[in-house]
């Protein structure tokens, strides 16, 4: 990280929050799944897929993320996805809508 930092570089991570935050991380993007045990409570970036079995927007409420993200699940329901997002940000101001872009125009 140091000789990454010496050459004017940031550091950003994505991380399903289960292991601690490395030293010398500039940005961490915390992505929880269902079902495990998270030791990352506050970061820069909170991306929830939704809707995701067994993880719900609100249980992340109070941790300390500065942004926070809901990201269409990507399946068989996608545009149904889509639309659940959009209405929960709408209903949920603090939460803001993520695409993955390049699954929506099927772009491999």
């Amino acid at each position: 990280c140091s000789l990454m930092h010496d050459a004017d570089f940031e550091i950003a991570v994505e991380t399903n929050g289960t292991i601690e935050r490395p030293r010398g991380i500039d940005w961490v993007c915390m992505s929880p799944k269902a079902n495990t045990d998270l030791v990352i409570i506050k970061g820069d970036e909170l991306k929830v897929v939704y809707p995701q079995k067994g993880i719900n927007p609100i249980d992340f409420v109070d941790m300390e993320f500065t942004n926070h993200y809901l990201q269409p699940m990507d399946n068989v329901a996608q545009q149904m996805n889509i639309a659940a997002c959009v209405a929960y940000c709408k209903e949920h101001p603090k939460w803001k809508l993520s695409i993955q872009t390049h699954k929506i125009l099927d772009i491999p």
